[in-house]
């Protein structure tokens, strides 16, 4: 079991190194095998040694060893929090076939964080592809009843498109498509949940982020990483969160 728990973290930092390339450089189509990963700064092209996930971060003090500029935290950040997830996934699921899914969730997740954060967009080629993945995997591992991806797909289309009318705007289309592809994932009833916990956390941000004179008022924000954490709450811990809530109004 330990042994499981130690390869889906090290799995997880390799690939959230990865989906940190594929999220900055599919919004810029640019390819993702070519050219080597290289500092931004003085474009001094990293070795093994400088691409180690989390440790290569942590051993170089931060910094780019050719020109000491100083490397963004995202990197290590989403590395880390990938394996995390990965060992949580398994933690929460078990070894099961819907363990599958959980870590196709969270993989484009991490994806769409990163562009989302980096350049404010959620790639159309990203979300296509997941959505492929996931209705072949919904094909042979089903939620109950059968048709509850269908119905969270739609719902989640519609209501970020109608928020987007009325609020002229204020909702991107990437989210609304996001939203589409994540009912496969969670069903109606998560996704209901995922949007209630992501508009709270959006919100939550929003608000110390004013406070601390890093978001300014009318000024757009990403929701990406805000619709990731209320995905990943509503699909791992939904049925719990709605349980709770139920015997409180009892």
């Amino acid at each position: 079991m330990a042994f499981l728990y130690i390869y889906l973290f090290i799995l997880g930092i390799i690939l959230g190194s990865f989906y940190n390339v594929v999220g900055l450089r599919i919004p810029k189509k640019q390819s993702i095998v070519k050219p080597r990963s290289a500092c931004p700064n003085c474009h001094h092209t990293l070795t093994w040694k400088e691409l180690i996930p989390v440790f290569s971060y942590m051993i170089q003090g931060g910094k780019c060893k050719n020109c000491r500029q100083k490397i963004s935290l995202i990197y290590p950040l989403m590395e880390l929090s990938c394996g995390i997830l990965f060992v949580l996934s398994f933690h929460v699921i078990g070894l099961q076939a819907e363990l599958i899914v959980a870590l196709t969730l969270v993989s484009l997740l991490q994806i769409i964080t990163v562009s989302d954060l980096a350049y404010m967009i959620i790639p159309n080629k990203v979300l296509l592809l997941f959505l492929f993945i996931i209705v072949m995997e919904r094909t042979f591992i089903p939620l109950t009843p059968w048709y509850d991806p269908i119905l969270g797909a739609i719902t989640g289309f519609v209501l970020l498109y109608v928020i987007a009318i009325v609020s002229k705007g204020g909702m991107g289309g990437g989210d609304i498509k996001l939203f589409a592809v994540l009912g496969f994932f969670l069903g109606l009833s998560n996704l209901l949940l995922a949007f209630f916990l992501a508009t709270f956390v959006g919100t939550v941000i929003g608000v110390f982020g004013m406070i601390a004179g890093q978001v300014k008022r009318k000024k757009p924000m990403p929701f990406g990483p805000s619709i990731a954490i209320g995905s990943l709450i509503a699909y791992f811990y939904g049925t719990d969160l709605v349980d709770w809530y139920l015997a409180l109004l009892q």
